[in-house]
């Protein structure tokens, strides 16, 4: 198989779909894969046609993780070498709404994955873990710091320190996943919260995305600020006349993005 037939990318109603397609290995994150992940999502930035973003898998796995029989055979070096941080930051800097769409296993790298996007959309039937520990290493892709922020120290302790596997029950519950659906839904249920988002004011979109991210690392006065800041800034754009105008004289809008 191709690198480019690792990923699968479509586009609908400004929505981009990305599939990943290793289904022989649960869609396990082997270097190629990763890049052409990467490749896909640092496509957009130029791309107006692109308002939100679907990430999924298969009915069998969203991603079973890292690529175990890959990472066995490398030493620290060569990991250091792999610069995974810059792959994984190409998806982290997404200015359009990520959301995941998860069926099956979604464990270890593959959880990280799911975490780099904005929502998470679950089927009742997924699995979720950090099982890294298990195989001598730990969690290397925000695992430990995207997880902590998620759902508190605590919870993240446990997943990262014993390694277990949790229902999607459960990794709704602790705050982790956004909407629990039926199995045969989580497509069509993340690509229809998807649509939604594609058919609102872009540029108030991607700011909400920005500061809800940025503030929470800030302290709240900063946080505070930077949410000013961008409200501000919104109201010299041509969407926020046009849906006021819009909203006032009881018609649809139609948002251009400027």
């Amino acid at each position: 198989m191709s690198e480019q037939d690792l990923v699968h990318l479509e586009k609908q109603d400004g929505v981009a779909v990305i599939r990943l397609n290793r289904p022989d290995v649960l869609n396990a994150l082997n270097m190629p894969l990763r890049r052409r992940v990467a490749e896909v999502f640092e496509s957009f930035s130029a791309q107006d046609d692109v308002r939100a973003v679907v990430l999924t898998g298969d009915e069998r796995a969203f991603a079973a993780g890292a690529d175990i029989a890959d990472m066995s055979k490398i030493g620290a070096i060569e990991m250091y070498l792999r610069y995974n941080e810059r792959i994984w930051g190409a998806i982290a800097g997404c200015p359009y709404p990520v959301i995941a769409a998860v069926n099956g296993y979604a464990l270890g790298g593959g959880m990280e994955l799911a975490m780099h996007a904005d929502i998470i959309v679950s089927g009742r039937s997924a699995k979720f873990g950090q099982p890294e520990v298990k195989v001598g290493i730990m969690p290397g892709a925000g695992g430990t710091q995207r997880l902590t922020r998620a759902v508190g120290k605590f919870n993240a302790m446990r997943l990262c320190l014993t390694g277990e596997i949790i229902s999607a029950e459960k990794a709704h519950a602790m705050g982790l996943v956004s909407d629990l659906v039926d199995d045969d839904k989580v497509f069509d249920h993340a690509m229809s919260l998807a649509k939604q988002i594609a058919s609102l004011p872009p540029i108030a979109v991607q700011q909400v995305k920005e500061v809800i991210l940025h503030g929470q690392d800030a302290s709240l006065g900063a946080a505070l600020a930077l949410e000013r800041k961008a409200l501000q800034i919104l109201f010299a754009s041509a969407d926020k006349h046009e849906g006021m105008a819009a909203f006032l004289e009881k018609r649809s809008p139609t948002y251009i993005g400027r």
